[in-house]
């Protein structure tokens, strides 16, 4: 019997289910037709943000910056080079705290940059300060 995954399509939203050994074959939305698991990072507005929590069963990191944050901007391309090493793997998204700051107050978020990892609905982890690209894969293997 072939296992499948609820991915929400972080262009529209809609939840999708796919096939686990498909993971790595990039596959698309069914409403809109983008790619679901394609290795970059996407940005989120609050709605999607909830909604891929909520519903993702990939695992799911979410960076939470602000455009002010040096460490953020530092991190950026060592978030991006993981995000496509651990493609089909996890998902990873980043959402700006200052653009959507209930967000942060609801997550009670202290300081920036800050990854979250969440799998099936729940939170798994948090890490703190800007970091490398191996120290953000480590972060993420540990829980696929």
């Amino acid at each position: 019997m072939q296992t499948s995954v609820k991915l929400t399509c972080l262009a529209c939203g809609q939840v999708n289910r796919v096939p686990s050994a498909k993971l790595q074959s990039a596959p698309k939305c069914a409403k809109c037709g983008k790619l679901l698991a394609d290795g970059t990072v996407a940005s989120l507005d609050v709605a999607l943000h909830d909604k891929a929590v909520r519903n993702d069963e990939v695992p799911l990191i979410v960076d939470y910056w602000a455009p002010w944050c040096g460490p953020c901007k530092m991190m950026a391309p060592e978030y991006a080079k993981a995000s496509g090493a651990l493609r089909g793997a996890a998902r990873f998204t980043k959402i700006d705290t200052e653009q959507h700051p209930t967000v942060s107050q609801r997550l009670n978020i202290r300081g920036i940059p800050l990854l979250i990892l969440y799998k099936n609905g729940k939170e798994v982890e948090r890490l703190s300060g800007a970091r490398p690209a191996s120290d953000i894969e480590a972060f993420v293997r540990r829980h696929i």
